[in-house]
């Protein structure tokens, strides 16, 4: 009969997580498809090759060996300790116990030590980031926009990553003291060398005692994991499932070659091309009811892969300290650049779905109320935020297109700018003085010679 309310209780509780889990997915997939359409589908095998290299191989992580290094323990401790979630699933779902040792035999042994060797790796790594984030001067992570949640949202997840290894450490320790006293249900499965540090913490307990003490690990251990479930899309860290697809989708034109605007480009072309007799670009067949706007000033003017970047970004702070402005001083940061963005679409999907599936304005929009114009204009364009970025986000992007709304939507730009434009315009060139006389510094030469 227990057996029988175990498995009922677990069904519950697994049915639940997975339903609040893809009701959550269904919302940021909703999220990101209000950005416009960019076609991110070309030259598959590049993009297999940099999904492979950067978010399978973690290349960009080891950039900075320390953080790097213990980033990929716990990235493989996810991952592999999951086959052991995965034997949990099945135990609780039937009431089984190590449902998996029967069929692997002696390989089952190896694949529970490997796991909890993984398990303390995980541990102790974890433990070293919560010291780094909370103890020690790392200006990333002393930036204003790390203030309240998004630290809180770090620390949540690091802590529970403890408790959750630490579950599973005694779990096998329980487990090994009740296969060694014969208990009934626990079979002589499993290699411990890890866990087994713990048995003289646990050695004294009875034999109910000891039943308890498993299960009870076991319970917070699947709990635990069911929660994270649920958290894990509302948090920092769903980079865990956007990772791959996020690098899968990365721009591929090489750095420093910017997405001109085609009308745009067709017009310059024109007046750069110096025929002035050139035909005018032919107009469309259709003008639209209204027309596209220049650059961004919401998260409906994005595209739907930088909306996917705001939601895949780590906040981990590398595309900020690599900046030179933010170095100087200047108030730009392109961690919360994304951060913006992301709570931006959140608030549009939020109420969009308050109204029913459709989108009535709330008087806000990212460039303003989000992103100041004083943050736009400190950007250098020199990529080096994207060149940080462990999942190859741009924050650059995003800057660029809301520069766009301000000069060719709201003709705002600093003197500096607005003088070169004009040159351009009137000349041709940057410079302030008409095509005719760029040649005349020669004339000076010849009449030397």
């Amino acid at each position: 009969m227990a057996h029988l309310i175990g498995q009922l209780t677990f069904l519950v509780l697994l049915g639940t997580a997975g339903f609040l889990f893809a009701r959550r997915i269904g919302q940021i997939r909703r999220n990101i498809n209000l950005g416009r359409d960019v076609n991110r589908s070309d030259r598959p095998k590049e993009r297999w090759a940099v999904m492979a290299k950067v978010a399978l191989g973690q290349s960009k992580m080891v950039v900075r060996p320390v953080a790097g290094i213990m980033h990929i323990v716990i990235y493989a401790g996810f991952i592999l300790i999951n086959i052991e979630v995965l034997e949990i699933l099945v135990d609780g779902l039937f009431g089984t116990h190590r449902i998996f040792a029967p069929f692997l035999g002696g390989f089952y042994n190896f694949l529970i030590a490997t796991f909890e060797w993984l398990a303390l790796g995980v541990l102790v790594a974890c433990v070293v980031f919560l010291v780094r984030r909370n103890l020690l001067p790392i200006a990333r992570f002393r930036s204003p926009e790390m203030k309240g949640w998004p630290k809180n949202d770090a620390n949540i997840i690091l802590a529970v990553e403890v408790l959750l290894m630490f579950a599973f450490l005694t779990m096998n320790a329980a487990d090994a003291l009740a296969q060694a006293r014969g208990l009934d249900h626990y079979i002589a499965a499993g290699s411990f060398p890890v866990s087994q540090w713990l048995h003289p913490l646990y050695d004294g307990l009875s034999n109910a005692g000891i039943v308890a003490l498993e299960r009870g690990a076991w319970w917070f251990h699947i709990v635990g994991i069911l929660a994270f479930l649920v958290y894990v899309p509302y948090s920092k860290h769903f980079h865990i499932f956007l990772a791959f697809p996020n690098t899968w989708y990365s721009d591929l034109t090489p750095a420093g070659n910017m997405d001109n605007m085609a009308a745009v480009k067709k017009e310059v072309d024109l007046m750069m091309s110096g025929d002035p007799f050139a035909a005018p670009a032919a107009p469309a067949e259709e003008t639209p009811a209204e027309p596209a706007p220049f650059g961004a000033k919401d998260v409906q003017d994005l595209t739907w892969k930088q909306l996917m970047e705001a939601y895949s970004c780590t906040e981990c702070g590398r595309c900020t300290s690599s900046c030179p402005a933010n170095a100087t001083g200047k108030l730009l940061s392109p961690r919360k650049i994304m951060m913006d963005t992301r709570d931006r679409v959140e608030e549009v999907g939020k109420a969009i779905q308050a109204a029913g599936g459709q989108w009535e304005g709330d008087g806000k929009s990212l460039l303003g109320h989000y992103i100041s114009e004083e943050e736009l204009w400190a950007c250098t364009s020199c990529q080096a935020c994207v060149e940080a970025c462990p999942i190859n986000i741009s924050p650059m992007g995003i800057i660029l297109d809301m520069r766009r709304s301000l000069i060719m939507e709201d003709s705002k730009a600093p003197e500096s700018i607005t003088a070169m434009f004009n040159n351009v315009e009137n000349n041709g060139a940057p410079w302030a003085f008409p095509a005719a006389d760029r040649g005349k510094w020669t004339d000076e030469l010849s009449a030397e010679s």
